[in-house]
């Protein structure tokens, strides 16, 4: 029997992508999803048509629920929280309470199992934005960067305590237990609420000559595609190496200007468009790039589909199925 990998946000971006991969490379893949951000449209469906996967609607916040799941998984990747910008602002305390409740019931399911290799979470690059505003963080940022915290009265403050306190559980845990740190991550189906898809999609609808707006144009990141992220994230899950690890996900060089992601994005479309600099969004850090000499020296892998490929790829996907069909994507 093929080893089986539980997958918490299994119907969210990385979630599917992952599940996807997994399913084709033999792997028993479980999908857990209570549809909260991700989307039951066609491409979840054909997945779960498929051998070897299956699907759980379930609420981890239910220790019951939970434990339900079974006791038979060798991994488990556990990549659900709230999470996005409008649902922080409004709900901050219940990001930090229940981020940290399903995360302690996946631990009790987790010591449960009966032969479990690893558990890995998926915190973020927004635990440095404390240290990015009180202190000199050092870009390309590692993974040993010292972590400070933003005001704790900002509700933005949320999102990034929850993941740092995820950490802090995993490793008071006693599990075998790898934490990544996505930066950047984009790709087909990856919801409307991120820059590369909302350019595609200003583009797309813009008229020929139209003007289109650029926030924070100077601003420079370093941009991963979804597929190296979704390499990347198995080898972190085979590599013995990478057990006890804290590892930062995504793409260190290029870094790239808003400016020039959008640039690229209208480009792609192929429309003669006006490019609009406007103020920089407030918040947002003025360069993040992963320095990802532990994780590719661990796992002996680097990104390398290049910007201009991926969101040429995300573009023709965005296109076929929600700006044309008029389909949904992952929120």
């Amino acid at each position: 029997m093929s080893d089986q990998v539980l997958i918490t946000g299994g119907a969210g971006f990385i979630g599917f992508q992952l599940a996807t991969a997994l399913q084709k490379d033999g792997y028993q893949v479980c999908l857990v999803d209570n549809y909260s951000r991700g989307t039951q449209d066609s491409h979840l469906r054909s997945l779960l048509e498929k051998d070897r996967v299956q699907f759980i609607q379930a609420d981890l916040l239910d220790p019951m629920q939970v434990a339900d799941l079974g006791a038979g998984f060798s991994t488990i990747f556990h990549l659900a929280a709230i999470i996005g910008v409008q649902h922080v602002l409004r709900r901050p305390y219940e990001v930090i309470t229940h981020n940290a409740r399903m995360l302690d019931n996946i631990v009790d399911l987790a010591r449960r199992q009966s032969h479990l290799s690893r558990l890995l979470f998926a915190s973020t690059s927004e635990v440095y934005a404390g240290t990015l505003k009180h202190f000199q963080l050092e870009v390309p940022t590692p993974e040993t960067s010292p972590l400070a915290l933003t005001s704790l009265s900002s509700p933005r403050t949320s999102y990034m305590l929850s993941k740092i306190v995820g950490e802090a559980m995993l490793h008071q845990s006693e599990l075998p237990f790898t934490i990544f740190r996505p930066h950047n991550i984009f790709g087909p189906r990856m919801g409307m609420s991120h820059v590369i898809p909302e350019q595609l999609r200003n583009a797309f609808h813009a008229e020929e000559g139209g003007v289109i707006s650029v926030h924070s144009p100077g601003h420079r990141r370093a941009f991963c595609y979804i597929d190296d992220a979704v390499e990347m994230l198995i080898r972190m899950m085979r590599v013995p190496e990478a057990e006890g690890k804290t590892l930062n996900l995504g793409l260190e060089s290029p870094e790239v200007t808003i400016r020039e992601v959008v640039e690229t994005c209208v480009d792609v479309v192929g429309k003669q468009l006006i490019l609009e600099d406007l103020s920089d969004t407030e918040g947002s850090p003025s360069r993040r790039a992963p320095d990802m000499t532990t994780s590719s020296r661990l796992i002996q892998f680097q990104a390398n589909t290049s910007l201009r490929e991926g969101i040429q790829r995300t573009w023709q996907w965005y296109r076929d199925h929600v700006f044309v069909a008029g389909g949904v994507s992952a929120q």
